[in-house]
């Protein structure tokens, strides 16, 4: 139980059903589409998609999505909704330009996006409303206008660099960011998602839509074509899991970087963390050490699932044996190989339990801040930049490549007990979301945390050399950690954003919404 003598917020109590989210305007469309006889799954989709009007610089339709979901007495199963590079992309070519990277704000670095392909399959075969229903909210909000929240105005100010050309018509205001307060309209996105609820899929993939899309990458030197966004497929996987103390975590396979966290949680297996203080040095010093280790198998290894062969080496309880050794408790090791993408980006998580105890876990992203900055010239549709998680190193599981999906950020979770889903959660933050992920199942396993306490409490992540450790860390902590040898920095963007649902054994709902954004737990 928190303190009610200091700042905080409680976790929601809910019987019938429960989301939890970033913004509360989602939050809200999501119970009411609950309310009106849909599952978790129209709850879930209604809000994801008006998330992309009320956190344009984090997600959009120009985005892919990855998403588990289950319900009781039956497995996690799980839909990517990642999109592949276009047929004509070439590896080689960048590298015969001298660069060693995918442009971040290149065309070079926009696949074709999968999440309205993903959304359109997933209302059709798992939801009950109809694509039609489920879109109304956002086309609603997309024309109204969304207030800009606090959090999506210090967004919106830190990324407003990448925008460039229609986008900056589209996404600034006299030239200036959103500033907290004023109204985000996206009228060309409603008219998009008008003719996508009348003609579903194919209405974004092809037609004017499409091609809207395409001549913005032409026009930046993107080799996309009308083929290239036909062809967009989302399609059905199964997750990957394992166990920490006697839970069961379950994650999304690769292309999605969600076998990193299992990675991470068995090396910790070999510590006595819940011996430690959970705010302590010791605690962060372990973890760090971990991170950089499974973070290097993830370069490694992790790609598209067509050509990602060494994922049972990766997970075998003796590879985290053999890594846990590798760590000395006194001393930081050097860096592992810098991160094959750029890390530590932005993201949407929604996550939805109906009165059926069916649960969503769902996550959908155009990667960077207002993604690779190109948006299409009539409806604003804003492109991802997801491609710059590839690499260009020749030969390597991820190298960018025609119609390869490159390796993703974004995962959603669910944590299992005796073989039933009792908690859907997702920790947003890019790279950070693997240990996002392993920090907050140690919070609950080894420490006891309550959920709201265990998503409120402070973190750090060991990024590219340096060591980022919130405010919540005091200064004793973090003078242990520098003499341990990491070079210690405070961001000035807090770590992550979590959402999560418990299922408690009565039937009861927890939800819990992270502070660091401007979301929130709704039940009924």
């Amino acid at each position: 139980m928190r303190d009610f003598h200091l700042p905080g917020r409680s976790a929601v109590f809910a019987a019938s059903g429960m989301c939890a989210t970033s913004h509360p305007l989602a939050a809200s469309v999501a119970l009411d589409m609950l309310k009106r006889g849909g599952n978790a799954m129209d709850a879930a989709l209604a809000g994801a998609v008006l998330l992309g009007i009320c956190e344009p610089q984090m997600t959009g339709i120009g985005g892919d999505c990855f998403v588990l979901y289950a319900r009781p007495g039956q497995g996690i199963q799980a839909l990517n909704g990642s999109g592949r590079a276009p047929a004509a992309a070439s590896a080689a070519a960048l590298r015969a330009q001298g660069l060693d990277s995918v442009p971040l704000g290149s065309a070079d670095a926009v696949t074709v996006p999968c999440a309205i392909d993903a959304f359109c399959r997933l209302a059709e075969i798992e939801g009950l409303l109809g694509l039609d229903v489920l879109l109304q909210p956002a086309i609603h909000y997309a024309e109204a206008g969304v207030p800009v929240a606090p959090r999506t105005a210090f967004d919106w100010r830190n990324s407003e660099g990448t925008l460039q050309g229609a986008a900056r018509q589209h996404y600034l205001h006299n030239g200036r960011p959103l500033r907290q307060g004023d109204l985000f309209r996206a009228p060309g996105q409603a008219e998009v998602l008008r003719r996508v609820a009348r003609h579903g899929r194919e209405a974004f993939y092809t037609g004017e839509v499409a091609e809207d899309m395409i001549a913005a990458l032409t026009a930046q030197g993107g080799v996309h074509t009308a083929g290239d966004f036909a062809a967009a497929c989302s399609f059905a996987t199964q997750p990957v899991a394992g166990e920490y103390k006697e839970l069961s975590l379950a994650e999304h396979p690769p292309n999605g970087q969600g076998a990193t966290a299992l990675l991470l949680l068995n090396i910790l297996k070999h510590f006595d963390i819940s011996g430690m203080d959970p705010s302590g040095a010791e605690r962060a010093h372990i973890e760090a050490e971990a991170a950089k280790l499974a973070y290097d198998a993830r370069n490694r290894f992790l790609a598209d699932p067509d050509h990602t062969a060494r994922l049972a080496h990766m997970l075998a309880p003796e590879t985290a044996a053999r890594l846990a050794a590798l760590i000395d408790p006194k001393r930081a090791m050097a860096a592992a190989a810098p991160l094959t993408e750029a890390v530590h980006k932005d993201t949407v998580y929604i996550t939805v339990v109906d009165k059926d105890r069916m649960a969503v876990s769902l996550i959908y992203s155009i990667f960077h801040g207002f993604g690779s900055g190109i948006a299409s010239e009539k409806f604003g549709i804003l492109l991802q930049n997801r491609g710059a998680g590839f690499t260009l190193e020749e030969g390597h599981p991820n190298e960018l490549g025609p119609g390869k999906r490159p390796m993703h950020t974004i995962i959603p979770a669910m944590l299992q007990q005796d073989g039933e889903v009792i908690m859907p959660f997702g920790v947003m933050g890019g790279g950070y979301q693997p240990t996002g992920h392993a920090r907050l199942v140690s919070n609950l396993a080894d420490f006891g945390m309550d959920l709201q306490s265990a998503i409120d409490a402070p973190r750090c992540f060991a990024d590219g050399g340096v060591l980022k450790t919130e405010r919540g860390y005091g200064e004793s902590a973090r003078r242990t950690l520098s003499d341990l040898g990491h070079r210690v920095e405070v961001p000035d963007t807090p770590l992550g954003g979590a959402q999560a649902i418990r299922i408690h054994p009565s039937g009861v709902l927890e939800g819990a919404s992270d502070p660091r954004k401007d979301g929130c737990a709704l039940g009924y």
